[in-house]
């Protein structure tokens, strides 16, 4: 992977198109743009970062619909719910489980105080599990609506970079699962991820009918 981010670098540096390698390789950041190392190791993280959540998602997604063959069912007669199943997937088994960050100034969140310098853990399915925000939070709805799901990040400059990759891979996926795949059910455990991180299958056999 870094041999090919080396080419794509080569390849784009001083192209002046909007796609994400031209526009980290002309970004610059006090007057320094990112080095070829900087930029190799950047576009590793993209690709590892994309790969590890949309793949956990996609599993995750699959054995909740598993385990709800009403909304699979559902998602077959009326694939135009689709866009409004992935939101809830999203919402039901995100896949990014938290985050730390540091408070760069003093503040305070429902009495409680936090100085600036102190570390922040932020708990993504605990906030899409909210039941100030969700109604009927631990029910998987594909029709819910509104869905202020934060399993990209919840907004600002922390979104993530790849939501709508993530969201177009995610769709094509399931158009095609649905299409061809059918009777799909478990075929022995599910073995999860041990990570604190990262939740999703890591091993999942299934058995289907193909179309």
């Amino acid at each position: 992977m870094l041999r090919y981010a080396a080419a794509l670098r080569a390849r784009k540096r001083g192209e002046s198109a909007d796609d994400i390698a031209s526009v980290l390789l002309a970004a610059e950041i006090d007057g320094e743009r990112l080095s070829d190392i900087e930029f190799d190791l950047f576009f590793l993280l993209l690709i590892n970062a994309g790969g590890d959540t949309t793949r956990n998602l996609v599993a995750g997604g699959m054995l909740t619909l598993i385990q709800h063959p009403e909304a699979l069912a559902a998602l077959r007669r009326e694939p135009q719910l689709l866009p409004g199943a992935i939101e809830e997937m999203l919402r039901w088994c995100t896949p990014v489980m938290q985050f730390r960050r540091t408070a760069n100034c003093d503040a305070e969140i429902r009495g409680e105080r936090i100085l600036k310098g102190q570390k922040v853990v932020m708990f993504y399915p605990s906030a899409n599990r909210d039941e100030e925000v969700f109604p009927e939070p631990d029910r998987f709805d594909i029709r819910r609506e509104p869905n202020p799901h934060v399993a990209f990040g919840g907004g600002g400059t922390h979104f993530c970079l790849g939501a709508s990759l993530a969201r177009l891979e995610i769709r094509c996926l399931f158009e095609a699962v649905l299409e061809r795949l059918y009777d799909i059910e478990l075929d022995g455990p599910v073995d999860r991820l041990h990570s604190w991180f990262i939740d999703g299958p890591r091993r999942m056999p299934v058995r289907f009918r193909a179309q």
